[in-house]
């Protein structure tokens, strides 16, 4: 027996219908309860592109990013990340003061610098990307204790590694300073000298790099990326000491030097978690967004994914979905805000880093009038499962029309022209339906 006929098996057969009256293949479908299939609707009111965003990579070149990604990598039976001791005793990991080799024994750092230079030469023309790196790099002050120069927050000077190109805008221009980006990032070594070292005074670099982005909100959206491998620490003013435990949350190997009440990580080496979370709430009170990164182990586990859920929801660009298959393995959305409940971006690898990185640049990515982005759990599960309607009128998929791909509809031909001619005087407006069998 047949079902009753529902919005839905109504939807079916509008979409057979077009697909028989444009020639093609079409299927018998027989409606059954319960129907077994979700609806996508998906409206966009184009208007007009806005400018390139202004962005400011804030990366943490802190000391635990000379850290194996895979402490315990094995090569031909040998853990590649452990160094012989001289003297005889156990072998020890390769780190910040026993550089790793990076030719067998990637680091975060070098998985970090592989995975930026793709993400780059692919985002580079589509926003004004800038470069500044936290903590302060080491100065060659003989006085200055070497505790101060490992917390110090970014400042003006050499954490600034380029400025956002704020007369730049063109394609051209932006990739070739994107290219120039990626060439300063990139020689920033693994060890020696110049080698990522110290804390992570994450607080006080995200409210120094507020004041790198003068642009105007309203004209082209003000953004830091944040790609931090740690806890964020180092806060001489913590409201938390050492004397209290449980509240101050030490982050340091040696916890000796959060208890002792003489140490100078007697406060900094607590977990600053309550000032990063409200200079991120500054930033956006500023019309500001962050977006955050956890690179690490630290950032996955322990205190990490609640500090970086909390900077991430406060940053205004958490993630999002429609379903749960959005958020990825061991993750679930909240239907409700369309929310992921990991808000921030998570990568323990150069592969995860990359992926997470390229989601992100499709976020920042200017509107195009000529693509509307669905979401996995919005694409319909077969091509002819989908309608398009432009200021109220269904227009059939063509080379004139559009065409649909893998992450969303494309607009072309007299299509895209009649969009890319909006104005937020004379906007126009496109829908998307779309059916998935579940």
């Amino acid at each position: 027996m047949r079902a009753k006929s529902t919005p839905l098996s109504a939807l079916l057969a509008g979409i057979v219908g077009g697909a028989l009256m444009a020639g093609c293949q079409t299927y018998d479908f027989e409606p059954v309860d319960p129907l077994a299939i979700a609806q996508t609707t998906k409206e966009t009111v184009i208007a007009a592109r806005r400018s390139k965003p202004d962005v400011m990579l804030l990366v943490d070149t802190s000391g635990s990013m000379t850290l194996p990604v895979n402490p315990e990598l094995t090569v031909n039976g040998q853990k590649v990340c452990y160094l012989k001791d001289p003297d005889g005793g156990p072998d020890y990991l390769c780190r910040e003061e026993f550089a790793c080799n990076t030719a067998v024994c990637p680091t975060r750092w070098s998985e970090l610098q592989g995975a930026m230079g793709p993400f780059l030469a692919e985002s580079g023309k589509l926003v004004r990307f800038g470069l500044t790196t936290y903590p302060a790099p080491p100065t060659s002050n003989p006085g200055e204790p070497v505790w101060v120069q490992r917390c110090a927050p970014a400042a003006a000077g050499e954490s600034v590694r380029l400025p956002i190109p704020t007369g730049l805008d063109s394609d051209e221009q932006l990739q070739a300073h994107a290219n120039s980006l990626n060439t300063i990032l990139q020689e920033i070594p693994n060890s020696g000298a110049k080698q990522p070292t110290g804390g992570t005074p994450t607080g006080g670099s995200l409210r120094f790099t507020a004041s790198l982005l003068t642009g105007d909100p309203e004209e082209r959206d003000q953004i830091i990326i944040l790609l931090t491998d740690g806890l964020p620490n180092c806060n001489e003013f913590n409201e938390y000491n050492g004397g209290q435990p449980e509240l101050c949350r030490c982050t340091l190997e040696a916890k000796s030097q959060c208890v002792e009440p003489k140490s100078p990580y007697y406060q900094r080496g607590c977990l600053d978690k309550n000032s990063s979370v409200a200079a991120v709430q500054e930033l956006k009170a500023r019309n500001i967004s962050t977006i955050v990164i956890g690179f690490g182990a630290e950032t996955s586990a322990g205190d990490g994914p609640s500090v970086l859920n909390e900077m991430a929801n406060a940053g205004g660009f958490a993630r999002k979905c429609q379903a749960d298959v959005d958020c990825g393995a061991g993750d679930t959305c909240n239907l409700n805000t369309q929310r992921c409940g990991r808000a921030f971006y998570q990568a323990g690898n150069r592969e995860e880093l990359a992926s997470a990185l390229k989601e992100i640049s499709e976020e920042l990515a200017t509107i195009d009038p000529c693509f509307i982005k669905l979401e996995s759990s919005q694409l319909p599960s077969d091509n002819q499962l989908i309608v398009v309607y432009i200021n109220g009128e269904r227009t059939l998929q063509g080379p004139d029309t559009w065409t649909l791909g893998e992450a969303g509809v494309t607009f072309t031909g007299n299509a895209c022209a009649r969009l890319e001619a909006s104005r937020p005087e004379a906007p126009v407006s496109v829908e998307v339906r779309a059916i998935r069998q579940l």
